[in-house]
This record gives C-alpha cells, sequence and structure tokens, in this order.
C-alpha cells in the first residue's frame, strides 16, 4: 500500500478528532493526532470483528491514555463498529455514546474503562494474564482456542505513574509474551516538557524487568510495520517505544503541550488540512476509499470468528466441556461449608473454606493475594501456582493487583478475586472504583478488618476505610458477623453484577444458633434477636454484633428489652424496599449503632453511634476494645444513657 494512502487514512483519523473536539469546545487532540499514524497500521494487525465485538480470541486493545478518547471512537467508527458519524459529533455531550473517556458498556469495541493514567497498562496485563491462564487449560497440541494478542497504547504520564511499574514488572515476571505496549513517547505533558519531571531510561528499566524493547520512529509507516510484524516471534512481553509529535499534522500547534488538553482552534484545523490536501470546508469528512480500507476489519472479522468456530467444533469432549463451564458457571453446584452454632471461627478462617469450596465447583474461580495468602487464607488448595494454576501470586503490588484482576473479570471467562489486609484497601481505592464505575463481578477478600489487629498498631488498624467504601455507588461490603453470614454474603454476591468486598476478622467470633429471627442477610440487615417489647435496637456488623448481643442480654436481665440488627452489607440494606427496612429497625425503639471503626454511616439510622473517634494503637486486641469503648459494659452505659428515663422501668 502507498505512503500517500496511508498518510491519507492516518490523516483522516488525525482530522475526525480534531473536528470532535473542536465541535465539543473540550477534550486533547493532541495525543490523538500524533498516534493515528501507528493506530493505521495496528488496524491492518488487528484480529477482530466488529460484528461480534466479545469474540472470544479477539486481539484486545487498550488506550491507557483515556484522554484520547477522540482517537478511539474515530477507530471504532472507521472499523465498522456500532458507532456514527452523528455519534463523533455528539462527541462528550449528554448521553452520548462517546463520552470524554472511553466507558465499559457504552460502546462496542471498548473494552476497559480507562482515564486514571496507568489503569489501563494494569488492565491489558490482566487481560493478557487471563489469556496466557486460558491457552494453559484450553489449547491443545492441534487445536489453539486461544492464541490473541494484547495490545496497549500508553503515553508519558501512564508510565510515570506506579501502578504501571506494578503492572509491568509482573508482566515480565511471568513472561507474557501475548503482550504489546506501544509507548506514545511524545515528551509533552499538561505542564509542558517532560524534561521538567520525567528522565529516566524507559528501555533499561523494561528490560530490567524482562521485557523485549525496541524504538522506533511513531511517523515512519515502514518502522511501524516492521515491529508490528515481528511480534509473533516473541518470548517476553514487547514494549515499542514510538517516537511521536503531539497534534501530529497541526501548522502553529504541532509539537506544542498547548495541543494536549484543548481545542486547535478552528483556523488552526482549517490550516491544518489544506496542508494535507483535505478539502478544509468540510468536517467530519471520511472518503470513501478509505471508508472502504478500514472496514476490511469487519469482513476480515467475520471471516476469522468463522475459521475460530469450525476449529472449536473439531475440540475434544474434555476441552469442549472445559469451555461450557468456563462460559456457564454453575452457581448451584457449589457445597457450601456448614459451621456449627456456638463454634469459634475467623470470618478470615471460614472465608478460606468458603473460596476453596467455590473452586473446587467453578473453574473459572481463580485469584491469590499481595503476598499475603497465609493470613488471608486465601490460597486455593492443591490448585497450582498461575499461570498454570489458579493461586495468583501478585506479590506485594496491591494497586496493580486489583487493576489486573478488573481485566481478568472483563476477560469473558473468569470470576476472580484478590486479597490483603483491609488497611491496604487504600492503595487498591482507584481500581475498586472501576470495577464499580463497569459493575464488575471482581472480589475483593480484606482481612484484619478493625482495631482487633491488635499489636500491630494504627498503621495497620482500619478506621475511615468501611465508611470510604460503604460511600462508593454499586460496590458491596460485606462485613460478616460469623462464618455463616460469610457464605450468605458469597452465595449473594456471586448473583450480583457488581463487584464485592469481603472484610473479615482476624480474631475467631462465636457462630450463631440458626440465621435470626427475621429478614436475612442476602437483603443486607435483618432481625438476629427479636423481643416482643423492644425499648431499644443495636445495630452491628462484623465482630459487634456478638457484643450488641451480650449487651441485650445484660439488658434483659435487668426487665429492659432490646432488639439485635446485624447489618453484614449496609449498601445492600439500603437498596430494600422502606416496609423491609422499618420492620427491621424498629422506629419506635432508640436506636444505638456499634462499629470499631468511624461510624458516619450509621447516623442515618441511629440516635447514637459507639466508633472510633481517634485511630488505633498498638495492644492486644481485648485491650484495645476495652480502651476504646467497645465492652459490654460501655455499650450498656451508651444504651442507658440514650434510654435516660425510659430506662428505669
Amino acid at each position: 500500500m502507498s505512503y500517500e494512502f496511508l498518510k491519507k487514512q492516518a490523516d483522516t483519523i488525525r482530522f475526525l478528532s480534531a473536528d470532535m473536539v473542536q465541535k465539543a469546545n473540550s477534550g486533547h487532540p493532541g495525543a490523538a493526532m500524533g498516534l493515528a499514524d501507528i493506530v493505521t497500521i495496528l488496524s491492518k494487525h488487528l484480529r477482530h470483528n466488529p460484528s461480534n465485538p466479545k469474540w472470544l480470541n479477539r486481539d484486545r486493545v487498550v488506550f491507557s491514555g483515556g484522554h484520547v478518547s477522540a482517537l478511539i471512537y474515530s477507530f471504532l467508527h472507521l472499523s465498522g463498529y456500532d458507532i456514527s458519524l452523528e455519534d463523533l459529533k455528539n462527541f462528550r455531550q449528554l448521553d452520548s455514546k462517546t463520552p470524554g473517556h472511553p466507558e465499559y458498556g457504552e460502546v462496542d469495541g471498548v473494552e476497559v474503562t480507562t482515564g486514571p493514567l496507568g489503569q489501563g497498562v494494569a488492565n491489558a496485563v490482566g487481560f493478557a494474564a487471563a489469556a496466557k491462564y486460558a491457552s494453559n487449560i484450553l489449547n491443545t497440541d492441534e487445536i489453539k482456542v486461544i492464541d490473541h494478542k494484547v495490545y496497549c497504547l500508553c503515553g508519558d504520564g501512564d508510565l510515570e505513574e506506579g501502578i504501571s511499574y506494578e503492572a509491568c514488572s509482573f508482566a515480565g515476571h511471568l513472561g507474557l509474551d501475548n503482550l504489546v505496549l506501544i509507548y506514545d513517547s511524545n515528551n509533552i505533558t499538561i505542564e509542558g516538557s517532560t524534561s521538567l519531571t520525567f528522565s529516566e531510561n524507559i528501555k533499561a528499566r523494561f528490560e530490567a524487568q524482562g521485557w523485549e524493547v525496541s524504538r522506533i520512529n511513531g511517523h515512519d509507516f515502514d518502522e511501524i510495520e516492521e515491529v508490528l510484524a515481528s511480534t509473533d516471534e516473541k518470548t517476553k512481553p514487547y514494549l515499542i517505544i514510538a517516537n511521536t509529535l503531539i497534534a501530529k499534522g497541526a501548522c502553529k500547534m504541532e509539537g506544542s503541550h498547548e495541543a494536549h488538553g484543548a481545542p486547535l482552534g478552528e483556523e488552526e484545523i482549517k490550516n491544518a488540512k489544506i496542508k494535507a490536501e483535505f478539502d478544509s470546508e468540510k468536517k467530519f469528512f471520511v472518503d470513501d476509499d478509505v471508508k472502504e480500507e478500514f472496514l476490511k476489519a469487519k469482513s476480515n472479522g467475520l471471516e476469522a470468528e468463522k475459521a475460530w468456530q469450525e476449529k472449536i467444533s473439531t475440540l475434544k469432549n474434555e476441552q469442549k466441556e472445559i469451555l461450557h463451564k468456563l462460559l456457564n458457571p454453575d452457581f448451584n453446584s457449589i457445597k457450601w461449608p456448614e459451621f456449627s452454632a456456638g463454634s469459634a471461627v475467623a470470618t478470615r478462617d471460614s472465608n478460606g473454606k468458603i473460596i476453596n469450596e467455590i473452586a473446587k465447583a467453578l473453574i473459572g474461580f481463580l485469584g491469590g493475594s499481595a503476598d499475603l495468602a497465609p493470613s488471608n487464607k486465601s490460597e486455593l488448595s492443591g490448585m497450582g501456582s498461575f499461570p498454570a494454576g489458579r493461586n495468583i501470586h501478585f506479590g506485594i503490588r496491591e494497586h496493580a493487583m486489583a487493576a489486573i484482576c478488573n481485566a481478568i473479570s472483563l476477560y469473558g471467562f473468569f470470576l476472580p478475586y484478590s486479597a490483603t489486609f483491609f488497611i491496604f484497601s487504600d492503595y487498591l481505592k482507584p481500581s475498586v472504583r472501576l470495577a464499580a464505575l463497569m459493575r464488575l463481578k471482581t472480589f475483593f477478600i480484606w482481612t484484619h478488618d478493625s482495631i482487633g489487629v491488635g499489636e500491630d498498631g494504627p498503621t495497620h488498624q482500619p478506621i475511615e476505610q468501611l465508611t470510604q467504601f460503604r460511600a462508593m455507588p454499586n460496590f458491596y461490603v460485606w462485613r460478616p458477623a460469623d462464618a455463616n453470614e460469610n457464605v450468605e454474603a458469597w452465595k449473594k454476591a456471586l448473583g450480583m453484577n457488581a463487584p464485592s468486598a469481603f472484610v473479615l476478622s482476624r480474631q475467631k467470633l462465636t457462630v450463631f444458633d440458626g440465621h435470626g429471627d427475621f429478614g436475612s442477610a442476602d437483603m443486607g440487615g435483618y432481625l438476629l434477636k427479636k423481643l416482643a417489647n423492644p425499648k431499644i435496637t443495636f445495630i452491628a456488623s462484623g465482630s459487634e454484633v456478638e457484643l450488641c448481643l451480650k449487651a441485650s442480654q445484660k439488658l434483659k436481665e435487668e426487665g429492659i428489652e432490646a432488639n439485635v440488627v446485624s447489618m453484614p452489607c449496609f449498601d445492600l440494606f439500603l437498596e430494600q424496599e422502606s416496609a423491609y427496612i422499618n420492620s427491621v429497625i424498629d422506629k419506635n425503639t432508640k436506636v444505638l449503632a456499634v462499629e470499631a471503626s468511624s461510624g458516619d454511616v450509621w447516623w442515618r439510622f441511629a440516635d447514637d453511634v459507639v466508633c472510633m473517634q481517634s485511630f488505633g494503637a498498638s495492644a492486644p486486641s481485648e485491650k484495645l476494645f476495652e480502651k476504646f469503648g467497645f465492652s459490654v459494659e460501655s455499650v450498656l452505659a451508651r444504651a442507658k444513657k440514650l434510654l435516660g428515663n425510659t430506662y428505669d422501668v
């Protein structure tokens, strides 16, 4: 194909992107224009099917710099995905298919929501890791069920973020030879030249992490073609450093940091089109020959998927069964563990038994910990180490761990979990938020849930974390009061199209007798103890439920009846009908909430809240609970104060 026609294709992408940003009067034209040459050549190497964006063996393309969304939408439109010129014209407008950053589920072809820099790099590692494991369990010597690549386009900002270092280190360690990272090295950030803040040797950094690295001129079609054509030969993850000019093709703005995040201006775009020998009066224009060339992706994709389907039809029954089970997990086949009333079991221990039973039933259930599996009880017994087995040893890479699991969840086969101490959920927060935004079935296991951590002290004792994650939309925080609630939490979470977190105790908790007097744990909250004439209602989650039961019994001995509400999932409880909520929390009683963390959320229901008002301290857990007011005596004193004159009956 001639240089002139390739340039015409690339310029079409450039000017669609520039026109989108200009019409919206908002966006990022610079990187979109700078990457147009690379995307033009990449389009000829991609194996994907715009008519079926969910084809399992498609190449995944992740745009880690989500601000280049104008480029993404231009490419998807030209390739024949369900995104029209009219959609391009509605860029960044309310309810459009073309929001300011690409959002998974909003438009076909967007593999993952990106925007916070570095996330997409870790997502790409997750996709590649998922593909590597899938190929290990599905492929045979005769038939390669999974043999696609994962491409990720990233920029200087992505590689400055710590998450990308974590993720790329992990990719190099695993030897993910199906991963191609294209680094748009234009040496520009919002503030100016990257030399202000960034001077490391990227090539040496990646080689030290176990990658193969090439450097090219990102505007030389021959060099781009050569490196992309060589990816089949790689035995390591592959970094392509592409030196580019931001806003390539513009006149005054080419190479300027001012082109990063603002429209170029009508005059600049017009002059750029004249320079490229485009019709300067036309906007959102695609010539027929360019349209025809890009749309070959549809016919090529249909052909590729058809050949793949024919190949799959010849699989042996054993492989067909594995594929079927991956695509159709049978939750009813799980043999849930049972825990005897009166026994004492830490919820981290019960959780270990639960996830092992899930894994025995569901071959797509896998995960691991950030170097804490023995403490988290998160190892899948006898199931091997990833990518040959299902135990993923993430190392101490919490942030990347969560983003990698998000991509594993999106891959199409798997139900992933990750595990760490609850205090380190702070390191996972940006990725957790994106899991919630995308409504992913990603599961987060967070143990050592309160000041009950004990001697490790306030650096390891979570205080505000429950409140911040409960505030997150479409995210479900489970803090079970005993082992059986832990089972109910997992049963519910597996059936929800949303991420869940399991916040679990280090210390042993008494297993209750039965499932309560009214309602059920799978509704978020229920009456564990319901009495005939209650004057007060205790609400708690986790280890504090047992404390409230003891306080209730003491009050009863003194002639005061007290209901006890266990609230394993505050978020889910809020979604119930008001009649159920009012039946669980009797408005005719005083309400006292008890939780060994910050207690802001409980004021929604409570008249008083026993909670942490400070960070914790270093001491045995029983001493800490007494010091900070989580003893039967302290709770009784607060209850009696709340009851006031009604206490003397």
